[in-house]
């Protein structure tokens, strides 16, 4: 039986120089089966070359990588065989089909006669490869090429799976189906994904890693991310009958923090935010609602904010710091 709970990947204070530069700095990171653990960091931070030194596509300069308790550099084999590694822009051979492409990846990982047909069977249908499988790679749109490479990742049904902006490229629905598709193997698997997309995050991930110039600043899961936000524990809402100048100072009374904030105005209502209460909990939204029964005020938004992560984001890790490329 598997051990959910198991620790499949584990890096710990991993480092890369490319001569003079540090790319990545003393990362340590630990992710379970069962755990899809979302990779975050704006361009530069070191994303790809900490995935590219995990999978062993790149040799460490410093720490150490384990998968499945098999060490990335002194059991390279046995630790790559548990991987499914799909990197930015993934290559694939142009001549080949995508059947062909699928049976050769599958026979590269080992697999031999009617293993090969029920891997690259399983993996056509699981990535919605049917209508292309006989199609040559060149003639592929970027949306069947991304899916035909998910599919060598998966189809020797690796317990780790590591991905580079595995819905790069795709359209809304191969989006979507994309991520239905992580968040059911994140079930079973220890997954890393590697994203820009700050919803995908939300959608998908049970975890959060951030990295900003090649160091971790960010460990934890999505709502203590989303928590970090200035705006978390704020209530919005939008009035009918008072002046906007009425409204604030009947706010101010009951906010228990900063000043509101008056967003728009407009068509006889004002919309606003009052700032998180600076003891916490959630008493906010109900003295606000009070407070506009009270006065016979009629409102059709109230709601408590619960965070922003692109915030977040842009807080933790310095948008004003130049980034340098390559990572």
């Amino acid at each position: 039986m598997e051990a959910y709970g198991e620790a499949m990947i584990e890096a710990q204070h991993i480092s890369k120089w490319f001569g003079p530069t540090l790319a990545v700095d003393d990362v340590s990171l630990k992710v379970e089966r069962g755990e899809v653990q979302g990779f975050l960091g704006p361009n530069g931070a070191g994303k790809s070359t900490t995935m590219r030194m995990i999978t062993g596509f790149l040799p460490l300069s410093a720490g150490s990588v384990t998968i499945g308790g098999h060490d990335i550099e002194e059991d390279p084999i046995a630790a790559k065989s548990l991987v499914g590694y799909l990197p930015e822009n993934a290559p694939a051979y142009p001549e080949m089909s995508v059947e062909g492409f699928l049976r050769f990846a599958a026979e590269i990982r080992g697999l031999r006669g009617r293993q090969v047909t029920e891997a690259v069977e399983r993996a056509i249908r699981t990535c919605f490869l049917e209508r292309v499988r006989y199609q040559s790679i060149d003639t592929l749109s970027k949306g069947y090429l991304h899916r035909s490479c998910f599919a060598q990742a998966i189809l020797h049904d690796p317990p780790v799976l590591v991905m580079d902006e595995p819905t790069d490229g795709l359209d809304p629905n191969q989006k979507h189906e994309v991520r239905e598709l992580i968040k059911e193997m994140g079930k079973t698997k220890a997954i890393i994904v590697s994203t820009h997309i700050l919803e995908e995050v939300e959608a998908i991930c049970t975890g959060v890693v951030i990295i900003d110039r090649g160091r971790l600043v960010f460990r934890g899961t999505p709502a203590e991310l989303k928590a970090r936000s200035a705006l978390a524990g704020a209530v919005s809402c939008r009035v009918f009958g008072p002046s906007a100048e009425e409204l604030m100072a009947s706010l101010r009374g009951v906010s228990g923090g900063g000043a509101p904030e008056v967003l728009a105005s407009s068509n006889g209502g004002v919309a606003v935010r009052v700032p998180p209460a600076a003891e916490g909990g959630d008493g906010l939204a109900r003295r606000v609602c009070r407070l506009f029964v009270e006065k016979g005020w009629e409102f059709d938004e109230l709601h408590t904010e619960g965070g922003r992560l692109d915030e977040v984001f842009r807080a933790v890790t310095l948008p004003d710091t130049v980034q340098e490329n390559g990572a």
